[in-house]
């Protein structure tokens, strides 16, 4: 997350960013709200979804990676990614934001 925020409010602040946008937004699952990783299921619906999960960047500023690959995926296929990675991570934050005209922009670069 962003230095010297929780990931608690660093999700709160990302659903509060699409409410001002018109964009849905659910915290689907909440982990630990200190230091937590987020799952971003970003659903475009007949687009596909792609759910990018935290990543570390050379120069610590924020970064995302593609859990779910390079392209996106079928909703069952991203919820499955999700649900594996829950059960390896009981801290995890799954943050959901359905996104029909690629509004939504992510706070770092995608790795």
């Amino acid at each position: 997350m962003v230095m010297g925020l929780t990931t608690g409010l660093w999700v709160s602040a990302q659903v509060r960013i699409c409410d001002r946008a018109f964009i849905p937004a659910t915290v689907v699952r909440r982990g630990d709200p200190d230091a937590g990783t987020v799952l971003l299921k970003i659903n475009r619906f007949e687009a596909g979804v792609t759910v990018y999960t935290q990543a570390s960047s050379m120069d610590d500023g924020p970064a995302w990676s593609r859990g779910t690959g390079p392209s996106p995926v079928a909703e069952a296929e991203a919820d499955a990614y999700i649900a594996r990675q829950v059960a390896r991570d009981p801290d995890l934050w799954v943050l959901e934001i359905e996104d029909h005209k690629g509004q939504y922009q992510l706070d770092g670069k995608v790795v």
